[in-house]
């Protein structure tokens, strides 16, 4: 891949996030678009994040990443820090890792 290529996808990726922000912003409060987004937002992220930990492909994969995220699912449960979650979450699989499992 050219260096070309990788300024212009950077370009790309920062000026889809610049309309969003503007697009955002320039939404009317009482509308109840900021509502709906919420209800929208959670359960997208949820599918994205089962997708990276559980995916490979066409398989579903059961590895270290299983236990981490549900030590970090415990963890944001109880209101820990995220400095906190992402520690125990990376240690978590780390140690799963380091032990052959």
């Amino acid at each position: 891949m050219s260096w070309a290529a990788v300024i212009a996808l950077c370009g790309a990726a920062y000026a889809l996030k610049m309309a969003g922000a503007l697009a955002a912003s320039r939404a009317p409060e009482g509308d109840g678009v900021s509502a709906r987004l919420d209800v929208v937002v959670v359960p997208v992220i949820a599918g994205l994040i089962a997708v990276q930990t559980l995916g490979e492909g066409r398989d579903v994969v059961l590895d270290p990443r299983v236990p981490a995220l549900l030590v970090a699912g415990a963890l944001v449960w109880h209101r820990a820090p995220l400095l906190v979650v992402v520690l125990a979450a990376g240690a978590t699989a780390a140690l799963l890792r380091a032990a052959g499992l």
